[in-house]
Parts: C-alpha cells; sequence; structure tokens
C-alpha cells in the first residue's frame, strides 16, 4: 500500500491485539482519533474506515468486498446461509428471501406480536434483560416457526449468545443438528402465520431459518432492553406513535453489529486508500453513529434528530447495500410491538449498569432493574 495509513498506539510485540480482546471499542475510538481510515494489527492486519464514503465502497461492491474468510465466520451460529453466501449465487438466494422478510410480508405477524407483548408485559419490578430475551424468544418463534418450535430446544440453541466471547464461537455440531431436526419438522406441516410456511420446499429452508433466528435474537433482544431503560428516562418519547423515531435513536446509540468485515478478492481504492487483495477491511456503524460531525452530540438520546429521515451510509444498524439485514423489517416489528405496553402507565428506572459490554453483539452490562405499572384502562 502506498497511501500512509495511521494507526492507533500499539504494542511492540502484540500490535493491537491485546486491546482488541480487552477493549475492542476503546480501541476502536482510539483509532478514529488517529483518522477516518486507520489500520490495526490484530491476527492480521486490518484497515478500518467509519465515513459515509469508506461505508458505500464497502457495502455496495459485493464483487471486491467479500463475506469469505471475514469475522462472521467465526462463529458457527452466522457461518451458514445467505450470511456466509457470496456473490453471484448471494443475489439469487438473497431474491429468493427478501420476498418473505420484506415489510409488506411481515405486516400481518403485527396483531400476534402485539398479543405476545402483552402477554410478557412486566407488572412491578423487573429486570430488563432477562424480561427482553424472553419476549423476543417467544415473538420469533410466533414470526419465524408460528409458535410451533419447542420453547426448550429454542432455549437450548440460543443460550450459548448469553455468554461472552469465546462461548458462542465453539462450535456445536450435535445442539445444531437438533436445531436443524426441530425446524424440519415444522417445515413439514408449517403453521401459515409463520414464515417458514413461506420457504417450506426450499431444500435450504432450515438452515436459513436457523440463521435467521440466531441473528434476529441477541441483537433485538439487546436492542429492546435499552430501549425499555432509555424509555423509563424519557417520558416524551412513551407514545406508540413516537416509538418509530425513539427506536431509530436506540439502534443509533447501541447499534448490535458495531462491527462488520469483508475481505479484498483483488486490489481496489475506497475513500482514497489504496487497498491490496485478501485485505481484511472493517467497517464500524459503532463509530460511524457517534462521530460528531455527522451525529452532534452524539451521546444524548436524541429521537428528534430523525425527524428529517434516516440519512444514508451515515445510518447502519441493519448495515446497508445488498447485505442489508434480512431481518431489519422483522426488527422493527418486534420492537415497537414489546415497547407499546410498557408506554401504558407509569415506566421508571430502578437501578443498573447500561454501559456498553461488548461480544458478538453489544449489550447492556446490566442488570437493568425497573418498574413498570400499567395504567388501570390497560387492563393491568
Amino acid at each position: 500500500m502506498t497511501a500512509i495509513v495511521p494507526e492507533p498506539p500499539r504494542s511492540p510485540l502484540a500490535g493491537h491485539l491485546w486491546q482488541w480482546a480487552v477493549a475492542p471499542l476503546s480501541l476502536l475510538k482510539a483509532g478514529a482519533r488517529a483518522g477516518p481510515v486507520f489500520r490495526l494489527r490484530l491476527w492480521r492486519p486490518a484497515l478500518v474506515g467509519y465515513q459515509p464514503e469508506w461505508n458505500r465502497a464497502i457495502l455496495s461492491d459485493l464483487d471486491t468486498f467479500r463475506s469469505r474468510g471475514s469475522l462472521s465466520g467465526l462463529t458457527p451460529y452466522l457461518a451458514a446461509g445467505v450470511v456466509a453466501t457470496d456473490t453471484p449465487a448471494h443475489r439469487a438466494r438473497r431474491r429468493w428471501l427478501n420476498g418473505h422478510f420484506s415489510g409488506r410480508a411481515l405486516a400481518p405477524l403485527s396483531a400476534g406480536l402485539a398479543a405476545v407483548a402483552d402477554a410478557h408485559r412486566p407488572q412491578g419490578s423487573f429486570e430488563a434483560l432477562g424480561w427482553s430475551s424472553q419476549v423476543v424468544q417467544h415473538m420469533l418463534n410466533l414470526a419465524l416457526f408460528g409458535n410451533r418450535m419447542p420453547a426448550a430446544m429454542l432455549t437450548r440453541f440460543l443460550s450459548p449468545l448469553h455468554r461472552g466471547i469465546p462461548v458462542p464461537l465453539i462450535p456445536r455440531p450435535r445442539l445444531f443438528r437438533r436445531a436443524d431436526a426441530a425446524i424440519r419438522c415444522v417445515l413439514q406441516d408449517p403453521p401459515p402465520e409463520g414464515i417458514a410456511a413461506r420457504l417450506a420446499g426450499h431444500p435450504e429452508a432450515a438452515v436459513e431459518l436457523r440463521v435467521a433466528l440466531a441473528a434476529a435474537y441477541d441483537t433485538t433482544s439487546h436492542t429492546l432492553a435499552w430501549a425499555a431503560w432509555h424509555l423509563a428516562a424519557h417520558p416524551r418519547w412513551r407514545d406508540p406513535h413516537a416509538l418509530s423515531l425513539f427506536i431509530d435513536e436506540i439502534l443509533r446509540c447501541y447499534p448490535a453489529g458495531w462491527l462488520g468485515s469483508r475481505i479484498t478478492s483483488r486490489d481496489t481504492v475506497a475513500a482514497g486508500v489504496e487497498i491490496p487483495a485478501g485485505t481484511l477491511v472493517l467497517y464500524s456503524p459503532y463509530l460511524t453513529h457517534h462521530d460528531p460531525d455527522l451525529w452532534p452530540q452524539p451521546h444524548l438520546i436524541r429521537p428528534e434528530r430523525f425527524e428529517a429521515g434516516r440519512p444514508g451510509w451515515s445510518y447502519l444498524p441493519f448495515a446497508a447495500g445488498p447485505r442489508t439485514c434480512l431481518g431489519a423489517h422483522l426488527a422493527r416489528l418486534i420492537l415497537p410491538a414489546a415497547l407499546a405496553p410498557l408506554c401504558r402507565g407509569d415506566l421508571i428506572q430502578l437501578g443498573g449498569d447500561p454501559s456498553i459490554e461488548t461480544g458478538l453483539t453489544l449489550r447492556p452490562r446490566g442488570p437493568l432493574r425497573l418498574q413498570h405499572t400499567p395504567s388501570a384502562r390497560s387492563g393491568g
């Protein structure tokens, strides 16, 4: 590479690897202070950028920036299905799935998701992380499988995602075989209200549903926990009609997918930086969402900043481009449905730790203790 790319301070022997292991967000912030594109010396060299020009280059060119060999392949939960497929096969596979995960296709689930939320509406004191994981698990069972997946199987399959690195990275072939077998049982006679009914008959349906379940679960449940915590502190936004802007802001402040990665298939240039073939290239929605040049006072919860819309390439809670998260529409159905019952009554913070913990996704360090007192007219 001919261009001089800055680096954050590093160890002469270990490079940035130790910092990456113990405090990756702090390392990324130090890199951002060095420049808009910076180099990290991890187990292999990596280039990281976060400004819109970089995001557009990385996320729009699937031929040059490939998924195979990137960080998503390190966890068995994501190393399959459309997530692990590159062009040209990705285009056909994504076309098949897009119609079934579109906003229009998922709209009939709204009433069922609202019923699940009401059934799991907290009353009195509760811990937000525990509540959010349960309600999201039930909502995903409804949305993906029409409530036909055994709850115990869902819990066993998803429980490693609650643990820190390296637990979610450990291969679990027996568990995955059991999950696939349970999903195939649903696919043999799927209830009409679940996504499984639309995918039934396709040879890759079980794998795609398994990956969708894993990808949606901890990202959505962690976002929901933070949303409940901040909703208690911002009563102005406890209005079902205002939840869309509020959720946009929570997704900006706490992007579950805090880091994305690609491998270059050929020599290229992005944001004026020459990148050789075979380079690990990273983009960071967290850095993008906290860039004060893009988002004034980025650490404050200000949902009104979205009244003018969502800016392209500066707002990446679900990535962007041809690989935009397949579950984006489903997440945007689940989150307001789960939060709506908390808008009916009083919601207060009792105490907790909302600071960020990094793993496969961002999550609150927790616990997050809240109290919800439903209003009389809400049936509480």
